[in-house]
Parts: C-alpha cells; sequence; structure tokens
C-alpha cells in the first residue's frame, strides 16, 4: 500500500504538536540566555530573565483564577509588561486583550464586558480612564497596576502592582499552552468608525505563521535590534511581538513615539529595525534638525497601516533608512502582503524607485493566497493596473471571526475570501496597488478618483507636510475633492491657490481638489488619519 493511504499512520506527540508562537520565548532562552531580550531605559532584562518573568506572570494570574479561555486585557503603552503579557497569557491558554490606550472610558468599558475579561493589567497613566471605565462595568475585572518609571505618573487603582503579582509566581512554571492551534490566543477590537467597535479573534497557528512571515519578509535575524515605535496594542505589533523573538533578537521598548527619543535610542543601542504607520516616518522626516541624526548602519523601517506617499519614503531613504512597505489589516495579523524588492530596481532613481515602493506589492510568504476581483462576481480583474477591484485574501493568517458577531462574519467571508474593503488595481508584474477605501473614492461626474493618488501629488509640494483627500457633495458633479491640509513649519505661506495651481500641473484637472482647508488632520491612536471625520467637516462647507 502507498505510504499515503496507509490508514494507521496518524497524529501522535511525537509528530504533532500545535503551533502557537509562546514557544519562540522557550527556545531564545535556552539557545541565548544570557543575551539581552528586552532593554527599556536604563533596564535590561536576558532571555533567561525574560522567560522567568513570563513564567511567573502565568502561575500569579492561574494562581488569581485565570483559566484557560478566560480574557485578560492590557492597556500599556510599549513597556515589558506589555511584552510579558503576549507569552504569559496565552501561555495559559487564555485569551489576550491588549487594548488601544487612547480610547475613551465608554469604549474601553465596551471592550472588557464584550470580551468578558477577568482581569485587567493597566499602566498608572490611564488610571482616571480606568476608573470610570470600570465604574461603567456590570462586573469589573481584576485590576493589576503597571508602575512603570519611566511613567508620567498617575493613581494607583489595583487590587496589586504588576511587580508584586510577579513576586507571587513561579519562575519555573510550566505554561500549558494551547490544547490546539485554532484555539483563541488574542482579542483585537478595530477601531470602528461608527457604533461599537468589532472584536476580532486570532488564534494560535495564525500568530505563529505570521511572526515567521515578518522574521522573512523584513529580514529579522539573531543580530537585529528592534525599536517599539509601532504600539504592542496593535494587531499584537503587527505580531512582531514573537517575531523578533523567533529570531532571538532584541526589543527595545518605548513609552512615546517622539523624534527626540527615537533618533537618541537608534544610536545608542544600534537599533536595525522599527515600524510605523506613515504618520511615523513623517514625523521622522519633519523632525528639527538639531534633533535629526546620521547613523552608520542602515535601519531598516517596515510601514504599513496607510499608503506611505512616495514623497515621505524618498525622504526616509535620503535620512539613511531603507523602507519595506507592507500592507494589512487587523482581520489579517498585521501585515498580509509586502512590496518585495526587486533586483532591477536598483538602477532606477530614487524617486522612480519611491513609486515602486509604494505600491503593496505581493502575497507574504505565509499568506496561501490574494486576488483583487470584482467585489459582485468575485472574479479576479484584469492585471492592467487600471481596473479597479477589491483586495481578497485567503489563509492561515486571518482571523477566526469577529467575536459575538456572525452576521459580520459571515460577511466578511463571503465567497471564501476575506473581503478587506480596499479597491486596488493588479500590475502587470503582479504587484497590486491600493488606490482607496471602498468608502473613501470619489465619484465625480460619473469618474473614478483615487483620493491616494490625489494625496500623492499633494505630498510632492514642498510646502506640503500631511494631506488627506476627501469627497465633497457637488450640485454639478455629484462629488469633488476636497482637500484637507497641513502646511510644513517654517516652509513660508502656502495658499488654496498654489495648491490648486500645483495639483492642475501633476493630475487630470477633473481630479484636482476643488476645496482646501489648512489645518492638523485627525488621526486614530496608530497614525491614520480618520477620514470619516473629514468627510463630516466636507459635507458642512
Amino acid at each position: 500500500m502507498a505510504a499515503g493511504h496507509a490508514p494507521d499512520l496518524g497524529r501522535n506527540a511525537a509528530n504533532h504538536v500545535p503551533l502557537s508562537p509562546v514557544g519562540f520565548l522557550r527556545r531564545a532562552a535556552e539557545t541565548w540566555p544570557g543575551k539581552v531580550a528586552v532593554r527599556h531605559g536604563e533596564t535590561a532584562f536576558t532571555y533567561a530573565e525574560f522567560e522567568a518573568r513570563c513564567r511567573r506572570l502565568a502561575s500569579a494570574l492561574a494562581r488569581r483564577g485565570i483559566r484557560r479561555g478566560d480574557t485578560v486585557a492590557i492597556l500599556a503603552p510599549n513597556v515589558p509588561a506589555m511584552l510579558e503579557a503576549h507569552y504569559a497569557v496565552p501561555g495559559l491558554g487564555a485569551v489576550l486583550n491588549a487594548l488601544n490606550f487612547r480610547l475613551d472610558a465608554r469604549t474601553v468599558a465596551f471592550c472588557l464586558e464584550h470580551g468578558g475579561a477577568k482581569a485587567l493589567i493597566a499602566d498608572r497613566e490611564f488610571s482616571a480612564v480606568v476608573e470610570e471605565a470600570l465604574s461603567l462595568c456590570a462586573s469589573p475585572p481584576l485590576v493589576i497596576d503597571i508602575d512603570d518609571p519611566l511613567g508620567p505618573g498617575g493613581s494607583l487603582r489595583g487590587a496589586i502592582g504588576y511587580e508584586a503579582l510577579l513576586a507571587e509566581g513561579d519562575p519555573g512554571f510550566a505554561l500549558p499552552g494551547a490544547r490546539d492551534e485554532w484555539d483563541s490566543l488574542g482579542l483585537l477590537y478595530t477601531s470602528g468608525t461608527t457604533g461599537n467597535p468589532k472584536g476580532v479573534v486570532y488564534h494560535h497557528r495564525g500568530a505563529y505563521l505570521n511572526a515567521l512571515g515578518n522574521a522573512l519578509a523584513f529580514g529579522l535575524s539573531s543580530r537585529s535590534v528592534y525599536l517599539w515605535t509601532l504600539p504592542m496594542f496593535h494587531c499584537n505589533g503587527w505580531t512582531y511581538t514573537w517575531a523578533v523573538t523567533a529570531v532571538g533578537g532584541t526589543h527595545v521598548c518605548l513609552r512615546r513615539v517622539d523624534p527626540a527619543l527615537i533618533f537618541p535610542a537608534i544610536a545608542r543601542h544600534g537599533v536595525t529595525h522599527l515600524c510605523g504607520a506613515p504618520i511615523v516616518l513623517n514625523l521622522l522626516v519633519h523632525a528639527p534638525d538639531a534633533v535629526k541624526a546620521r547613523f552608520d548602519h542602515v535601519v531598516e523601517v517596515a510601514t504599513g497601516g496607510a499608503a506611505p506617499p512616495s514623497a515621505v519614503i524618498e525622504a526616509m531613504e535620503r535620512m539613511g533608512f531603507r523602507v519595506t512597505h507592507l500592507y494589512g489589516l487587523t482581520e489579517s495579523y498585521g501585515p498580509a502582503t509586502l512590496c518585495a524588492w526587486q533586483d532591477d530596481w536598483d538602477g532606477l532613481a530614487l524617486a522612480d524607485r519611491a513609486r515602486l515602493m509604494a505600491r503593496q506589492g505581493v502575497r507574504y510568504p505565509t499568506m496561501e493566497d490574494l486576488q483583487v476581483a470584482d467585489p459582485l462576481t468575485g472574479e479576479p480583474v484584469p492585471r492592467d493596473g487600471a481596473t479597479l477591484g477589491e483586495v481578497m485574501l485567503r489563509g492561515n493568517t486571518i482571523m477566526k471571526g469577529y467575536l459575538a458577531n456572525p452576521k459580520a462574519t459571515d460577511a466578511a467571508f463571503r465567497g471564501g475570501w476575506y473581503r478587506t474593503g480596499d479597491l486596488a488595481v493588479w500590475h502587470p508584474d503582479g504587484y497590486i496597488e491600493v488606490k482607496d477605501r471602498s468608502k473613501d473614492i470619489i465619484i465625480s461626474g460619473g469618474e473614478n478618483i483615487s483620493s491616494l493618488e490625489v494625496e500623492e501629488c499633494l505630498y510632492r509640494h514642498p510646502k506640503v507636510m500631511e494631506a488627506a483627500v476627501v469627497a465633497r457633495p457637488d450640485a454639478k458633479w455629484g462629488e469633488s475633492p476636497c482637500a484637507f491640509v497641513t502646511p510644513k513649519p517654517g516652509a513660508g505661506e502656502l495658499t488654496a491657490e498654489e495648491v490648486i495651481a500645483f495639483c492642475r500641473e501633476n493630475l487630470a484637472h477633473f481630479k484636482v481638489p476643488r476645496t482646501i482647508v489648512f489645518g492638523e488632520l485627525p488621526k486614530t491612536s496608530t497614525g491614520k488619519i480618520q477620514k470619516f471625520v473629514l468627510r463630516e467637516r466636507a459635507r458642512g462647507l
């Protein structure tokens, strides 16, 4: 009988173990016990110490009644406790709910109640929000205070402090881990623009695979020093919380995204890699000259969450950073595609390279399939770089679904693909280029206008620091582009006429914004510009 048909060959303890990113820590601690795993200010933990702290946390939580399947929430910036929770909580078989620390109290309360949190680990900086949120909860969870010496202060509201909790735990505690790799590992709430956010549920298998995909795509190794400029609450830090540990790299924690902290940290610790939304790149580009520093090595930067304007990529490259463009969503564990480098791009001018690098690219090595397809028929669009379709993903690094929301889950998985809601074109070389969210496309006089294309043009104006384009109701055309612009500090006066003239020189005339509004742009905590706010403003103009 052929081996493939042997009836007696099955899974057993020797040949099958559930995939889980928690296991990366044990290997790192065995392989590099004395190496620095985590830095935070003047504090440093080796991998042996890091592992012991994670085991202590898991042990202490278990003694406090946390069981398999229970939810443990955490509200904290990028501090060691946040990183430790990414191993201790799923290591118990429990579910980690990393909360956005910029949420208002009502939304925090909703997340705690909807997710059924049994415990909340909270940094004292957010004690006022925590106190108000708890007052809104019918069954408040156990609260554990993080008292970070680098924090700005705040009240201590918890039943116990984080370090005191760790002291209760056993450093040799055996993490029970996942029984099945489909077990829930994480719960993450999307930043809904209307109504309550949706709870995205991750499994161990997806987190394991996406972490390895990150290591492959971003070139991580045991020599990597990763600076935490990306919030760990965002898609579990795009799963870099586990990816850096998988290769035995060093995590450098950072409470605040501030160029005055980032440039010195890169120089001091020899940072090799960092991630962030385009807003983070823009902060670095426009940092005061007194803050900027040149390095004796190239710093790899992965960006995503929104399309980075090619002008920003170009400026980063001039400063000694090498940019990799990633694309993904909370529902895909963060990165799902990358703009993979092609050798023949080496000879191109910087501006031409930057335009190619601004595309979202090809699927991740751990993403099974991708297509740009007609949202109604599900049929792939031609690879002509012009026909719009919806980006659809399929594979092991797609969420389990939305917690207690079968209607939204079914809609997201319609036709056997995860429907992203992003509109893109498919180029002949197989690279995708996102043109807009389906809700952000501007239809003017029957013509589709990509807000990203207009923004790309605006970012190339020498006096523009940030720009966002939305539809404004138009009596004649139905809709017309409305541009919200933040001028570059110290660049001199910038007028609407000047902006419109620049766009007319660089865009088809029907795409040129008819309205220019100057001022600061509203953003989410992850740096995405809140276009729904701007659309409301545009309607009132």
